[in-house]
């Protein structure tokens, strides 16, 4: 039985441009009409009709690099997220504590700048848990903030070497301190639990509704596979396909494991055939190039600097040799794998890019992207453009914040500092831009990155700095950025009928409160999603 519904009374962006005042009309999940410019939408008898109230309708949201189950975890243990100081999290561990019994205290998502130098100390948590391990990686999730008991079961001392691809925060006499960066999280995080089957499907379950909640209606996995204590949760996206409690469409991206080699690339092809059923298309792989800059971990073509602004020794990890991701990106490309790369660093990104230089045309089809982009070389931005590789944002970081102005600026100096977040110069050289949030390393609103995006300020921050805008000239328009996040990241996993108002498209829709895109752009962070549709189908109404 054929089912139509009407959406009128509001403004329209049809994924790339505003269209202003317009009516749409869904049938059997789809599109089947969209009128503008003043005219009116014949309905068939029986039609449901939605009044819009002067919002803004839009295509859904895509989130091209998020960890939605890792997310909803949080979520459901000991979340941090909501705190923005030392005596907040330390308040929010002893609560949580005081009402879980289980043998460890999990959970994460404090951030670096509530800590001096980014690294919180085993002290402090020793004084709320001082009886149970505890792990809780940060917001970036390089990082992870462990008390005396878990150094101790995992037999971290003043004499254990620092891993090859991370580092143990120590004292002046050598001693750990209870911050453990990058690979050496996993002295401690081989250690937990496994986390069963139910959580993660509750996780995942949490996670999904949190983004219908934001408008996103599909997304990329940015990790599937085991990493840094997380179970792998690949298998969790399978049994909600699988239930058809997965209601939205999701790549997966499988992690490339960097202590392995080449050979593992007939494993990913399985894990693929494995793991891809109804929404779920486990179709992409991950590689994580590089760290961040906060812990001096992301690849820099030249050395940090010190706080007196000299030259250190580290210039930051590649954690794949570049002629190895050459090599496996040729392959991954050879067996049909888009290719996802984290890059932070100007060498991380140039790596990535060079990787992908000399693909044929059947390779540059399988639409590869790099994320974050934090620091590029001017040289590399036409790169994008030229080499066919999609710019993956992740826009609320490109903005003055206590992480960008105490724990990256003084170490990068100022003429590096101005290569960051090239979001302009990366539309103006005509790269393809997607969009992602990276949740649950920041806030997975769409609005909220989107706001930065124009703006370069974080909506609401507070002080002079925060109120300053950050590299202005590379700000987008809003009309670049909402087509980001949707026609862009829907292009990126491979969703052609998606991230688009018009005729034949799947009626995955998002509502907002006002149109952001004829209102004040100081105010697009204050927008909010009233209405998530997937296929025609209501999933969030506020």
């Amino acid at each position: 039985m054929t089912s139509t519904t009407l959406l009128s009374g509001g403004s329209l962006f049809d994924g790339e441009r505003h269209r202003g005042p317009g009516e749409v009309l869904l049938r059997d999940g789809r599109i089947a009409a969209v009128a503008t410019g003043g005219e009116r939408l014949e309905a068939p008898p029986g039609t449901r009709r939605v009044d819009l109230g002067g919002g803004l309708l839009l295509p859904g949201f895509t989130d091209a690099h998020v960890h939605a189950v890792q997310g909803g975890l949080e979520r459901i243990r000991c979340d941090l997220s909501g705190g923005e100081t030392r005596e907040d999290y330390l308040a929010l561990v002893a609560t949580y504590a005081a009402g879980h019994d289980g043998p460890w205290i999990l959970g994460g998502g404090w951030a670096m700048a509530a800590f001096p130098g980014g690294t919180p100390t085993a002290a402090d948590l020793d004084a709320v848990v001082p009886d149970r391990p505890v792990l809780l990686p940060n917001r970036d999730h390089h990082g992870a903030w462990v008390n005396s008991r878990a150094l101790e079961l995992a037999g971290i001392t003043r004499e254990t070497p620092d891993p090859p691809d991370g580092r143990i925060e120590r004292d002046a006499t050598g001693a750990p301190t209870g911050t453990l960066h990058e690979g050496a999280m996993d002295l401690v995080a081989r250690l937990l639990p496994p986390t069963s089957p139910a959580e993660l499907d509750r996780a995942l379950a949490a996670g999904q509704a949190h983004l219908h909640s934001l408008g996103v209606t599909g997304w990329q996995d940015a990790i599937v596979g085991a990493y840094a204590g997380m179970e792998d949760p690949g298998p969790a996206y399978v049994r909600a396909a699988a239930s058809g409690t997965l209601r939205s469409h999701v790549v997966g991206a499988l992690w490339w494991d960097r202590d392995r080699g080449l050979e593992q690339v007939a494993d990913l092809v399985a894990r693929r055939a494995e793991y891809t059923h109804g929404r779920f298309r486990a179709t992409s792989t991950k590689v994580m190039q590089d760290g961040v800059a906060e812990n001096g971990t992301a690849a820099l073509g030249s050395p940090y600097l010190d706080r007196c602004g000299h030259p250190t020794d580290n210039a930051g990890h590649s954690f794949v040799d570049p002629h190895v991701l050459r090599e496996a990106v040729r392959r991954l490309a050879a067996e049909g794998f888009q290719v996802h790369v984290h890059g932070i660093g100007d060498r991380g990104v140039r790596e990535a890019l060079d990787a992908f230089e000399g693909l044929d045309d059947a390779g540059r089809a399988l639409r590869h992207h790099v994320a974050h982009l934090q620091l590029v070389d001017p040289r590399d931005v036409p790169r994008f453009a030229a080499l066919g590789v999609a710019a993956n944002i992740q826009a609320l970081w490109a903005c003055h914040d206590e992480q960008m102005t105490e724990l990256t600026l003084p170490f990068l100096g100022p003429e590096r500092a101005r290569w960051q977040y090239p979001f302009g110069d990366l539309h103006r050289t005509g790269a393809r831009l997607v969009a992602g949030s990276d949740w649950p390393v920041s806030s997975a609103d769409p609005l909220q990155a989107v706001h930065v995006a124009v703006n370069r300020t974080e909506h609401g921050a507070d002080g002079p700095a925060g109120h300053e805008p950050f590299l202005p000239e590379q700000s987008l328009a809003v009309e670049t950025a909402l087509a980001a996040y949707t026609s862009g990241s829907a292009w990126v996993n491979g969703r052609d009928d998606a991230g688009r108002i018009g005729p034949g498209a799947v009626a995955d829709l998002v509502l907002l409160d006002r149109d952001v895109v004829t209102g004040d752009p100081g105010e697009i962070g204050a927008a909010r999603a009233v209405a998530t549709w997937i296929a025609g189908g209501l999933v969030h109404e506020s």
